[in-house]
């Protein structure tokens, strides 16, 4: 039986829309939020092996429980990265920082062009890479930022065997090879070690999801090009070349990002701001959405967005 969400009140109360676009020569799944005729769109990526799903409690927070004037205010276009959930592969492409980046550049052209970038996690390196490269917006939005190297700090032993655990996987048979990277005891040990919460609803809501979205990967292949991307690449190297004002919303026990890594890279942006959040870890999205969306708030109002 599915875990209630604690978010589903909120959500409820959000028209949302399924939609599709031709981005590269695929068909790139969407999920739209809100009103069309909003002042602001935000255009949200997800992270590795997520899909739009996760981000969904931040967007409930966005809106508020039913408060008009800011729902009025603000859009939010969620797509399926390529080769996740509902987004078949690229065709013909490697899926590496250069192909996810265009990607996003070509369907933020075709849907949400002058949109908002935000980014989680992976969904960070992907729409910082993006903007580094042309992407026209006129703010960045980074949660759970990605930056530092995968393969230094504290947790590079872990890293290293995850790469252990995707090369393996790619080179089985391919019926195991699946099955391992679809393993359901790993994805819960993968859940349990980020989550943070004591409330014991929470956790089983953030598990649910886990074990219910986190395997929707379209193939092993295109499961191992976009894990490579995730640890051979870090925000740190896109930073320096990112003009708009950008917000950092950092988790202060982040397992894969300690909060020094990322108050570090706030230094690194021309202009940004680093918002801490205490208590929670590389989950802001499920367990801390409402200090998310706050923040987020916040920084979108001097585009005119209503204060809730």
């Amino acid at each position: 039986m599915p875990a209630p969400s604690p978010y589903a009140a909120r959500l409820d109360r959000i028209a949302v829309h399924r939609q599709e676009a031709e981005v590269l020569g695929g068909r790139t799944a969407y999920w739209s939020y809100g009103p069309d005729g909003a002042e602001v769109t935000v255009l949200a990526v997800h992270g590795f092996r997520g899909e739009h799903h996760g981000l969904e409690p931040v967007v409930a927070h966005l809106h508020g429980a039913g408060r008009a004037g800011f729902a009025a205010g603000i859009r939010v276009i969620m797509p399926d990265l390529p080769g996740f959930g509902e987004t078949a592969p690229l065709p013909g492409r490697v899926h590496d920082i250069d192909a996810y980046a265009q990607w996003l550049t070509d369907f933020a052209a075709e849907v949400a062009p002058g949109a908002v970038i935000l980014g989680h996690s992976f969904g960070s390196i992907v729409a910082s890479a993006a903007v580094a490269g042309g992407l026209e917006t006129p703010r960045l939005i980074l949660v759970n930022p990605i930056g530092a190297p995968a393969l230094e700090g504290p947790k590079a032993v872990l890293t290293r065997l995850a790469i252990l655990y995707y090369a393996l996987g790619a080179r089985l048979p391919e019926g195991i090879g699946t099955e391992l990277l679809r393993n359901r005891i790993i994805v819960r040990g993968m859940s349990i070690a980020m989550a943070k919460t004591r409330d014991p609803e929470l956790r089983r809501f953030v598990h649910d999801q886990h074990d219910t979205y986190f395997s929707r990967f379209a193939d092993r292949e295109v499961l191992s090009q976009a894990f490579r991307t995730s640890v051979s690449h870090d925000v740190r190297e896109f930073a320096p070349h990112i003009a708009v004002p950008t917000l950092l919303i950092a988790a202060q026990r982040d397992d894969i990002t300690p909060i020094e890594a990322e108050r570090r890279l706030a230094t690194l942006f021309p202009d940004a701001e680093l918002v801490e959040i205490a208590h929670v870890g590389h989950l802001i999205h499920y367990e801390t959405p409402a200090e998310a969306a706050g923040a987020i708030r916040r920084f979108l109002r001097p585009l005119a967005v209503p204060a809730p």
